[in-house]
């Protein structure tokens, strides 16, 4: 399988020098397009307002830039919108999943427990995560946290009329339906782990973070132990040499694999 790696919104929030991405994959496979998160989508871009809180828009600095859109990279590459058969989302944050309306044909594989979260919002600050209208519309397929071992992972599923080279690898805590998304390309094992972690250095041995990224890690956290828990399995997994691992928020990491 063929995999690209995609930036599908930029932030330039304060303290953060050199900004964030929003690192998705579109995977070239027998089975069609498949793409893992969307990024912010057309609707994001032409009607911020619509989804994305105002205090989202006040501390993220989003480019908006509608080249930078997943559907407009899958037009340039020569593909339509109904060539992306299935959507694979590591979580349901809006930057994450606000894509999903540009592609009404696909079938969206999301963790059980974190569409039950998003479907089932009450506060607001739950309601401006899960936004109500970028799931409008959307065919969802949920899975359960359940399955086999995957180099230490543990309920590891691959999915049903999808290529066994592309799995499901549950990290709760960040939500409580959060999963990396592993995938096997020419080159070997991937593993997109979503906002497991939002620094490189993170997964580094030693370890070491950025101060505002440490505090949004904590501030947007679901269940903290076992957060943290998968950011040290993760560099485990990333010393072993067994996987390529990287999040979905870093631009070197994002810089070195496209």
């Amino acid at each position: 399988m063929k995999v690209h790696h995609l930036n599908c919104a930029t932030f330039r929030p304060p303290l953060v020098a050199g900004g964030l991405v929003a690192h998705c994959l579109l995977i070239e496979s027998d089975r069609g397009l498949v793409l893992v998160d969307t990024g912010f989508g057309m609707n994001e871009v032409t009607d911020p307002k619509a989804t994305i809180d105002g205090l989202s828009r006040a501390l993220l600095k989003p480019a908006l830039d509608i080249t930078e859109t997943a559907i407009h990279q899958v037009e340039k590459r020569g593909y339509t919108a109904d060539d992306v058969r299935h959507v694979l989302l590591t979580h349901l944050d809006l930057d994450h999943a606000g894509g999903l309306r540009d592609f009404p044909k696909a079938t969206v594989h999301v963790l059980d427990s974190e569409l039950e979260a998003a479907t089932n919002a009450r506060s607001a600050k739950e309601r401006s995560r899960y936004p109500k209208a970028q799931r409008e519309g959307v065919n969802f397929q949920t899975h359960k946290a359940e399955g086999e071992d995957w180099f230490g992972f543990q309920a590891v599923k691959d999915i049903t009329g999808l290529p066994d080279d592309i799995l499901m690898v549950p990290l709760i805590g960040h939500t409580a339906g959060h999963t990396g998304i592993a995938v096997r390309s020419d080159n070997g094992w991937l593993l997109h782990a979503g906002d497991a972690y939002f620094y490189r250095g993170e997964i580094e041995t030693p370890p070491s973070n950025i101060f505002a990224l440490k505090l949004t890690a904590k501030q947007t956290e679901t269940i903290r132990e076992q957060r943290v828990s998968n950011v040290e399995r993760l560099r485990e997994l990333k010393s072993s040499g067994e996987a390529e691992v990287f999040c979905a928020h870093d631009p070197v990491e994002l810089a070195r694999l496209a």
